[in-house]
């Protein structure tokens, strides 16, 4: 209801009570599973008539709106007669290095949930009690108050007038933007093929509280295909909250101009878009310490005038405007899109804000993840991030440079660190006939050094020590963290080389753990233009069986595509002999077909050898290379060199799978070809190998899921730059003869194929 306002209790408290800086130097709350256990062991010291994880709710009138407040309070203790409310809190700190009165916000909440039971059981007053539990020693503090209702009362009333601001506003948001959603008509003239179909799915799929799978060719207007159903399930109350999720910072700039679109027929709503710590980042080095920032000193001062003066004037959110209202209230970008993330509507950003366990935003309820909508586009880029996400490394390097300096300055440290040093070195001695090996478990000795090493580093942290201890803090954090996780789906392996020695907790396959984090959530829609084949990602992505699977045909006509296949070899061992004869055919394709064309290699390596033959001639091309690393205005002057109607022939050298091989747009004339080289198959190594081994055991076809389909996902992508409207005309040259094999065959799209299988021969016309 509009005039009803749903919040938690501990979100209430939070809102009104914040205060103080950002000080990341190091994190000093206990993870999530650490504080769960710490809970737990706690509430099993209750009598037996105390009860634990009590859930309270209230309603209060305040000024035209209804405040529904409602959590579970952690303990309701029943001692010499009266009641007490029991809050814990665990901290990696010593519950000793507080104040002696505790924590303002975390009285707050207790107090609420005080004032919540005494309101519910007519009780003139009741006692109150904080316990802080150390997670190390596990050593406890209680702090105890006893407030009469009258004081719990009054309390309750200055947190919900704290909080009244903000919720008028959001209450007035909301009800514009429900109308607009509902009223709101596709903001075309028409629908292209395929288009009304992949929409109705994916408002089927919310509606029915499903995840999609959906392969949606180039051309289809894929973005908006999914914003204008999640946007009209909003209207129809379905959904409160929408993530656009993708890997690549042109597709969010789409992601905007689809709601810019919308916004243009009416919709009112508040879309924000969250920008990378590095690149948003007001300052010279990513320091996030109040001594060192000053968009960080006092943030949590100023942090709420700016939410609420934002909300009230801006619906498009995007970088340049968080960094607008940032400078003006002094507040970190960052940190302020992050918390503006809990407010807009829609969000869009990065698959870790949902997917990563070290980065995902935590403050979003069950009850609010219900009523939200995941849309993940280029959802084949999440199978390798969601590997990344759930896999840590540590190595031997950083504890020898951490051990040689500290050796006269921190002798804890130190020692910690030569401990560390010296069980890598017991490790590359214990394996010394092996380059790469697997471990059978995680070591229970490493463990203890690493607990005891957060520790000491923790303890050191607070004077203000070096980047590099910080650095290897949130290394050894995270290694830990993951630890936790580890199941059949991880290995554990090293790597030595030379005097490094590394080990990697590696996940092989994502899917249960991205389906962890995407639990509770109303509906997950996964799309992408080479979605292909689905069951393999619907399998490696933690789909379940009763998913939706949906394959739109392309918008485009075959007549806008020729398509060729040169059976050259272009494996490893062959590539000397047959460097030349591909030359050879591009030369003869440039000659014959002049124009804007994109050639793409597996390797740096290859592309190299082959760019070296054109260099050696004075043809009339013009040559254009990636290069490894290369700076966004380097990106920028490479595609802006592919101008339309030139007189000079351009062939830009690219990688498959590289920067230039996804979402980037050239329209019309400013590309004419494209041609591949290879079928995209990951270098043979121990880790891949793993992936297969590790499939095949799971009863699946390994090579398939380690090598060709993300070989095969790289070939589609770079072809898929050619055709890009309905205007767009081309050329794609397959070069490799496994093109011809019925597996490689099989994953190409159909409009490449059309009439290519059906022939006893392959075209010819330009004498390939």
């Amino acid at each position: 209801m509009l005039n009803q306002v749903q919040i938690s209790v501990r979100a209430l408290v939070e809102f009104v009570m914040k205060e103080g800086s950002i000080d990341a130097r190091f994190s000093s709350k206990s993870t999530l599973v650490e504080g769960t256990k710490i809970h737990q062991k706690i509430q099993k010291t209750y009598q037996e008539t105390d009860q634990k994880e009590v859930y309270l709710r209230t309603e209060i009138p305040f000024n035209g709106l209804v405040y529904v407040i409602d959590g579970r309070c952690d303990g309701l203790l029943f001692r010499d007669g009266g009641v007490m409310i029991d809050e814990i809190k665990s901290f990696s700190r010593s519950p000793d290095s507080f104040d002696e009165e505790g924590i303002p916000v975390h009285w707050a909440q207790a107090k609420m949930y005080a004032y919540i039971y005494a309101k519910d059981h007519g009780l003139d007053g009741i006692t109150v009690q904080l316990t802080y539990v150390h997670t190390e020693s596990e050593s406890i503090r209680y702090l105890q108050k006893k407030f009469s209702f009258s004081e719990l009362e009054s309390f309750a009333f200055e947190m919900i007038e704290g909080y009244a601001p903000y919720a008028n506003l959001k209450s007035e948001l909301m009800r514009t933007r429900n109308d607009s959603c509902k009223a709101l008509e596709f903001p075309f003239p028409d629908w292209r093929k395929g288009q009304r179909k992949f929409a109705g799915a994916v408002y089927k799929t919310i509606f029915d509280e499903k995840s999609l799978f959906a392969k949606a060719p180039t051309g289809i207007g894929k973005t908006i295909s999914t914003l204008f159903p999640a946007v009209k399930a909003i209207g129809e109350g379905l959904v409160n909250k929408i993530f656009y999720l993708t890997a690549k910072t042109i597709t969010r700039t789409t992601a905007e101009e689809a709601m810019a679109k919308m916004r243009s027929c009416g919709l009112r709503l508040t879309s924000l878009t969250i920008t990378a710590k590095d690149k948003i980042c007001f300052k010279d080095e990513t320091i996030c310490q109040k001594d060192y920032c000053e968009y960080a000193n006092g943030y949590y001062d100023r942090v709420n005038e700016a939410i609420l003066e934002i909300l009230k004037n801006e619906e498009a959110i995007t970088r340049q405007v968080v960094e607008e209202y940032a400078r003006k209230f002094r507040v970190c970008p960052f940190e302020f899109s992050i918390d503006l993330a809990y407010e807009a509507d829609v969000v869009i950003g990065d698959y870790n804000y949902i997917f990563d366990p070290r980065v995902s935003l935590k403050r979003l309820f069950e009850e609010q993840k219900k009523s939200t909508v995941l849309l993940i586009d280029e959802a084949h880029n999440l199978v390798d991030r969601g590997r990344e996400m759930f896999s840590a490394t540590l190595d031997k390097r950083t504890f020898l440079q951490l051990k040689k300096e500290f050796k006269d300055t921190d002798k804890h440290v130190y020692q910690t660190a030569h401990k560390i040093n010296a069980w890598f070195i017991a490790l590359r001695k214990n394996t010394q006939d092996q380059s790469e090996f697997v471990l059978d478990s995680l070591d229970s000795n490493l463990v203890e050094l690493l607990e005891e090493f957060m520790e000491v580093a923790e303890s050191c942290l607070q004077t203000g020590a070096s980047q590099n201890l910080l650095d290897a803090y949130f290394e050894v954090k995270n290694f830990l963290k993951i630890g936790q996780l580890l199941d059949d789906s991880f290995v554990i392996y090293g790597e030595k080389m030379k005097n490094e020695v590394i080990i990697k907790l590696f996940c092989m396959n994502p899917a249960g753990h991205l389906k962890q984090m995407g639990k509770g959530y109303r509906s997950k829609v996964f799309f992408s233009a080479t979605l292909s084949p689905l069951q393999y990602y619907q399998d490696i992505l933690g789909g379940q069986e009763d998913d939706f699977l949906l394959s739109l045909p392309t918008p485009f006509q075959e007549e806008q595509f020729e398509v060729f296949i040169e059976p050259l070899s272009t494996r490893y061992r062959d590539r000397e002999h047959t460097k030349e004869r591909i030359a050879s055919l591009v030369k003869s394709l440039l000659k014959d077909r002049p124009g804007n064309y994109l050639i793409f290699f597996p390797s740096y390596q290859y592309l190299r050898s082959v760019y070296e033959l054109f260099e050696e001639d004075d043809d009339q091309i013009h040559l254009l290379v990636q290069s490894a690393g290369m700076k966004e205005e380097e990106r920028e002057a490479f595609l802006e060199a592919f101008k339309p109607n030139q007189k000079e022939t351009l062939l830009g050298f690219a990688v498959l799978g590289g920067i230039f091989s996804e979402g980037i747009d050239l329209i019309g004339d400013r590309l004419n070809g494209v041609v591949v080289v290879g079928v995209g198959l990951p270098q043979l190594c121990f880790e891949r190998n793993l992936i297969k081994d590790y499939f095949n055991k799971q009863g699946k076809n390994g090579y398939d899921y380690a090598y060709i389909y993300p070989g095969m996902n790289k070939v589609l992508q770079a072809g898929g730059r050619l055709i890009r409207s309905e205007e767009d005309k081309g050329t794609i040259v397959l070069i490799d003869d496994r093109f011809l094999q019925n597996k490689y065959k099989q994953l190409l799209p159909p409009e490449w194929t059309g009439g290519l299988w059906g022939q006893e021969r392959r075209p010819n016309p330009l004498k390939l």
